[in-house]
């Protein structure tokens, strides 16, 4: 696999970490008020609400990143090496 191949499984796997996050910090007061409860569509509608933002922001944003000369140049994602 290449360097890009691996830049991209850590790029998902960041969104993946962020959107879970964000869901449950938005969840959690929910819960809390009791609005709704553990495993109820509310909060699968906050999740899967929060997952498509997250799809979007990290698909929008990738191209920005893979542009930026700092990321390209520190991660050494200039070259295209199979390792």
């Amino acid at each position: 696999m290449s360097k890009k191949d691996w830049f991209g499984i850590g790029y998902v796997s960041a969104w993946v970490l962020i959107w879970g996050t964000i869901g449950s910090l938005i969840d959690l007061p929910f819960l809390n008020s009791e609005i709704y409860l553990p495993g109820s569509i509310g909060q699968v509608t906050t999740f899967i609400v929060t997952a498509i933002i997250s799809v979007i922001a990290g698909v929008l944003l990738y191209p920005k990143v893979l542009e930026n000369t700092l990321v390209v140049s520190a991660l050494g994602l200039d070259t295209d090496e199979k390792k």
